[in-house]
This record gives structure tokens, C-alpha cells and sequence, in this order.
């Protein structure tokens, strides 16, 4: 793979397992994505580029390719909240280029179980047979962005109140107008004994949030301001993420359109979870 192109998805499956390691055997998606792009030292104009309309990068969705196959090959496993594991079945693969035949050796065994649906998704093993999409949870987030997208700037505002609200802050009052200097609220988040005064900005973005924003928000919190907060319907490039954590400035937190789907979820804002019983062939091949 050159310096310069999109990895395929077995591309990153051996960086995954060293990323993993190097943790400790534990890591988020954010902290693989994070770190398997500096791994394989992706320029920006690959790392930030999006699948279709976002939010979602294509380097993201193909990693969730490759923690799907790695899972199904029993090299990683992962909880409901997000952690991904190695298991002593992927700490013992000794090569990349063991990995990926038992990769290539795990998707063949499924087709002919038909486990996979035959589905039009990208992307492909080297054989060009097609798999559906990977199972990192975001079809819903991404339904659920698609009318979020759609409300009002002053819905929008409301929605980020309540969800601080629901949060745990207090005091959160919508103050954005004209000349504010990109500030669109403010409230006090205490924690134990201390109370922390934020600053937060709410913008419906369908792209990227780059570096120049939160310059800009950061300039616009003022004095006695301990805390910005920069919500998002869109994502934040690499440089934005940098740019918020740049030492010797004022740290900003941010909240990406995934992100800003979890907490409504979490918080039982709008989107509700249903259980689903399927029965599992995989468990009945095994006797």
C-alpha cells in the first residue's frame, strides 16, 4: 500500500492487533481509529475524507470491516460500550500475513454456511466476493442524523440544552444570536464539590469541522469560561482534534454527529432500542 492511498480493509487488520497490544489488549473505536491512522501515517486528505455524505470516514467504515472480520475469525471480541479486545487467539497470530488468511479462511466457511446475505457493499476481499455492510451499529445514527440535519438552528439549540440538561448541567441557558462570536450557550456542570462554567457552540454541519472553527470558538469564550464544548452533526478532521487539545491553549471538548447520536441514545432522547430475537446457525453448526 502506498503512502498516499485508501488501505482496504485487510490492509488494517494487522495494524488493529499491534494498536491492540500496544493498549494493553483494550482499546475504543476513537483510540483505534485515532492510532491505526498514525500507524500507517495517513496524510489528511486520506484519514479525513468521508464515506458518501458522512459522517462517517471511509478509513472508519473500513476499519469496522476489519474489527468485524477479526472477530469473526475469534482474534478480537468487544462489549456493548464500545471496547475492543484481543483474545489469546489474536495475540498468538504471529504475522500480517497469517492474519489475513485467517481472515480470507473465516469469510469463505461463513459463505458456504450462507451466514452472509449476498448484499451490493464495498469493500471487497481480494476474490471480489461482496459482504453486507460491517456491524458497527451506525445505520441508525446515520437515519438519526439525516433529520437532525433538518431542524431549525433554534430546534437545534434546544436540543443541545436539553441534552446538558439530561447531563447533568445546570443553569443552561440558549444565548445564540447575531455578533455572539460563535458562542450558542452556557451552563455549570458540577462535579462533586466543584462547578465548572461551559461555553458550548451547536452547529448542524453535514461535512467536516476543521481546525479554523474551533480557533474561533476558542477566542470567543472569554474570561471565566473553564470549559468549551463544541457540539456537531458533522465530524472534526484530524487537525480540528489536535487543534482542541493544542498544549498551552484552552482544552475544547468535542461532540461529533456519532457521538451526538450515542448520548440520545443514551439518554433516551428521541431514539428508542428494540430487541430482536434471530436465531444464530452458527450455533447449531457447531454440534
Amino acid at each position: 500500500m502506498k503512502a498516499a492511498e485508501m488501505p482496504t480493509f485487510l490492509d488494517l487488520l494487522w495494524p488493529t492487533l499491534e494498536v491492540l497490544k500496544e493498549n494493553g489488549g483494550s482499546a475504543s473505536i476513537k483510540e483505534l481509529l485515532e492510532q491505526v491512522t498514525r500507524l500507517l501515517a495517513l496524510p489528511d486528505e486520506v484519514s479525513d475524507r468521508l464515506r458518501g455524505e458522512g459522517p462517517q470516514t471511509e478509513v472508519g467504515y473500513r476499519l469496522a470491516w476489519a474489527r468485524t472480520n477479526l472477530k469473526w475469525a475469534g482474534a478480537v471480541d468487544n462489549t456493548a460500550k464500545g471496547v475492543w479486545t484481543i483474545t489469546p487467539q489474536g495475540r498468538a497470530i504471529p504475522s500480517e500475513k497469517k492474519v489475513r488468511d485467517l481472515v480470507r479462511e473465516e469469510r469463505k466457511r461463513r459463505r458456504a454456511q450462507r451466514d452472509i446475505a449476498t448484499a451490493a457493499a464495498e469493500p471487497t476481499d481480494d476474490d471480489g466476493s461482496k459482504d453486507p455492510e460491517p456491524s458497527n451499529g451506525s445505520d441508525w445514527a446515520e437515519d438519526l442524523l439525516a433529520i437532525l440535519r433538518e431542524l431549525t438552528p433554534d430546534a437545534f439549540e434546544r436540543l443541545c440544552q436539553r441534552i446538558l440538561r439530561e447531563s447533568g448541567f445546570t443553569k443552561v441557558e440558549v444565548t445564540g444570536r447575531s455578533g455572539d462570536g460563535g458562542i450558542d450557550g452556557a451552563g455549570v456542570l458540577k462535579v462533586n464539590l466543584i462547578s465548572f462554567h461551559v461555553r458550548f457552540q451547536c452547529k448542524r454541519y453535514a461535512g467536516s469541522v476543521g481546525p479554523g472553527e474551533i480557533r474561533d470558538f476558542r477566542g470567543a469564550l472569554g474570561a471565566g469560561v473553564d470549559k468549551g464544548l463544541f457540539l456537531t452533526t458533522g465530524r472534526f478532521t484530524r487537525a480540528a482534534d489536535g487543534e482542541a487539545l493544542r498544549e498551552g491553549a484552552q482544552a475544547i471538548d468535542l461532540i461529533d454527529g456519532l457521538a451526538l447520536c450515542e448520548l440520545l441514545r443514551k439518554l433516551k432522547l428521541g431514539v428508542s432500542t428494540e430487541l430482536v430475537t434471530r436465531p444464530q446457525p452458527e450455533f447449531f453448526a457447531g454440534l
